[in-house]
This record gives structure tokens, sequence and C-alpha cells, in this order.
């Protein structure tokens, strides 16, 4: 485990930190570290729109100030993703008690779109930690899925906490709204105050953080209003968003090499040594994406709770495409990132039946190690051209002076 927290963690560290948004996410702490003011708002988004709340500026800025060194933010980060995907590791091995562990712990904590976007400074990256919470919280609240391995209680807190959590990183914590209706009718019907009353205490323990931007600019603050907008465009996505969202869960390589063929070629030609593993570990992440779509016309499944996993699963989607008739943004995997659990519990539900099997185990091991070996290669590509160790002491300087204007600006008519 520990092995596998530091291999996660230099991962982060070799990862993109010029690119535009990931620069500007940083800045948002370091700001409130250099400066001392209150980070008002968080991530910045399309439309000259800001996410209300201070957590995003604090989850950055708060380590500096334990810690003042440049990668201080990304071991919280990684401390934090690490500790939501052990969690739902544990869940989803005491869902699937048959399924061989070191299959699902390895691949949950090394799956690429696991490691490429939970362990680098990005707003995406810390909506993992809340999710993994909201779902074991959402499963342990519903009757026909609960194993009651938490309280009731808890399962509440844990939903309004990764609510509160998720509300201030990404716009998309509002595909949660459903799920959460849900779980409180369901419950409505024999205690409804008690679990009311669990989803707003953890609620608060987040979103409290929002209310200082409510009182000094008001409820309509940050603009996330202007998100909203009948996008018709976006009608013709269904497969597009389908793939994409199952491949959340899939050993998906190409795109985190490069943005199109040419760069992925160039890619494979300087690091062509990666290429064999690469070859096995996508021809295997494409049967595991066609097994997730026959998945959901499967019936026989020797898990009782199969059915209803499987029409949650298929639900969300709809939701998410339903969702972007009504978003200023073209479907892109990365805005509905913080489904990857859901997912990824139907990816081992759908493979279950087949987990014992000696060839199974075979093909996993050779998907694991080559995956590892691959996304290890992308990491040493990326180290002395995309990392802060491409200029570290810019970051040091900035911190030791105590002024984040030089690592760079924030975005014009930023409010903080």
């Amino acid at each position: 485990m520990l092995a596998a927290f530091l291999f996660r963690l230099a991962f982060g560290l070799c990862s993109e930190i010029w690119f535009v948004d990931q620069q500007q996410i940083y800045l948002i702490g370091l700001k409130y570290y250099t400066t001392g003011l209150w980070p008002y708002f968080g991530p910045d988004v399309a439309g000259g729109i800001q996410l209300p709340g201070a957590l995003q500026g604090l989850v950055v800025g708060f380590p500096l100030r334990l810690w003042a060194i440049p990668e201080s933010p990304y071991i919280l980060l990684n401390l934090l993703s690490f500790a939501g995907l052990c969690l739902w590791a544990w869940y989803s091995s005491k869902r699937l008690p048959q399924f061989p562990r070191w299959i699902l712990w390895t691949w949950l904590l090394t799956a690429p779109w696991v490691l490429n976007w939970s362990t680098n400074i990005d707003n995406d990256s810390y909506v993992l930690f809340g999710s993994c919470l909201f779902f074991v919280g959402f499963f342990e609240s519903l009757p026909p899925l609960t194993l009651n391995l938490i309280p009731l209680w808890l399962a509440n807190f844990l939903m309004g906490f990764a609510f509160g959590w998720n509300a201030q990183f990404h716009l998309s914590y509002v595909i949660l709204i459903p799920f959460i209706l849900i779980s409180l009718g369901w419950q409505s019907w024999k205690k409804p105050a008690f679990s009311l009353f669990g989803f707003l205490a953890g609620a608060m323990a987040t979103y409290s953080l929002v209310i200082p931007t409510w009182i000094q600019y008001g409820l309509s603050s940050g603009n996330t209003a202007n998100a909203i907008s009948f996008n018709p465009e976006n009608f013709l996505s269904f497969f597009t968003v389908l793939f994409r969202y199952l491949a959340l869960a899939c050993c998906e390589l190409p795109r985190f090499i490069g943005a199109n063929g040419a760069d992925r070629l160039a890619f494979l030609k300087e690091n062509w040594w990666l290429a064999p593993f690469g070859l096995v570990a996508a021809s295997l992440g494409l049967i595991q994406l066609g097994t997730l779509l026959v998945g959901w016309f499967k019936t026989k499944h020797p898990r009782k709770d199969w059915i209803l996993v499987k029409i949650i699963t298929a639900l969300t989607f709809l939701l998410i495409y339903a969702s972007f008739l009504f978003a200023i943004k073209t479907p892109a995997a990365h805005t509905y990132y913080l489904t990857l659990p859901l997912v990824m519990i139907y990816g081992f539900y759908a493979l279950s039946p087949w987990a014992s099997k000696p060839w199974f185990t075979r093909l996993a091991a050779a998907l694991l190690i080559c995956n590892i070996v691959f996304q290890a290669g992308i990491a040493l590509h990326n180290l002395p051209v995309k990392s802060l160790y491409k200029d570290r002491t810019l970051f040091v300087k900035a911190i030791e002076e105590k002024n984040y204007q030089i690592l760079g600006e924030r975005r014009p008519n930023t409010q903080y």
C-alpha cells in the first residue's frame, strides 16, 4: 500500500502543471498562501463563471502553510484521493467478496483515468475523493442495496459531506442531486427527519465554506446560472457520451499520450520501448469496454443485486446525456468524472462471473502489469517537459518571496 501511494504521488508530481487550467488551480491556493486573502471563489469555468466557496484555495494553499515546498499540495491531494480509493476498494470488495482483491485494489489505484486525473493539481482531481464517499453513502442508504456496513446516519452524512465538497470543485456536482432525492425519498417512509438531519449535517461540514462568499457577494455569486443553456448540438452525442462514460472504468490509454493521432505516434516513436506494453493494455481495454457494453443485456448473474446496480449505472448515463442538452460545454469525459466509482463497480460486477477463472486472472495480471509499466513511461516522459521540475525554482521563489505573481497571473475578470 505504501508503494502504491508513493507510485501515485510520483506520477502526480511528473504530470502537467504548466497548462493554463492546472496552473490557475495552483495559483488559487498560492495566492491564498502568499497574501492571506480569504479565497471566496474556486475554479474558473467557461463563460466567466467561478465556483463559490473557499475549498479549492484551502486544499492547495493550506498544505503550503504546513510545509512551504512546491510539492506539499500534491501530497495532500494524493492522500485524499488515495484514501477515497481505498474506501471504495474496501467497499467494492465487500459487495463482491469472490472477486480477487489483488485485481480490484490494484486496478482502482492504477487505472488510467484514476491515475491521470486524481494525482495532479486540477479541480477535477479533488472530485474523486468526494465521489467515493458519496457512493458509499448512497449504496448504504438504500434498503435494497445496503450491506449494513455503516450506520444510516453516517451514510447520509457522507452524502451531504461529499455533495458540499464536490460543489466547490466542479459544476458536475448537480448530477448528484437525483441520487440524493432518491435516497432521502426512499428513507422518508420510515425516518424522514433522521435521514434529512444526517445529510444536512454532512453538507454543512463542507458547504459552510460557501457561506462567507454568499455574505460578501450574494447568493448569485460566481454566475453559475450562466452554465445552463439549451444546447441542441449535444443531442447527437449519445454514443460519444456512452463510450466515454464506460471508458472511465477501462484501460483507455491513447487520450493520455496525445490529443490526436499525430501526437500519439510521436510519443510512441520517442518512447518505442513502451509500444508493446501499450498495445497489450489498450487491446485488453477494448475488451473491457465491449464487456461493459454487453453487460447491460446480461440478465443472469451470481449476484442478486446485479440488476439494480445495472439499472442505476444505465440511468446515470441517461442523466449525463440529458444534462449536456442544457450545458454550455460539449461532452468531455472529465466533466462527469465524479461518476467513476459507480462505473468502476459496475465494471467489477460485469466481470465477476469469470473472476475465478484461471484465464481471467492471467489476463488481468497482464493488463495490470502492462498498464503500470506504460503509466510509468508516461511519467518519465512528462518529468522534464511538463512537470513542476521543468522549472521548480519558479515555484520555490514564489513561495519564499510570498508573491504568487512570480508563477503567473490569475485569469482576467476573476473575483479572486
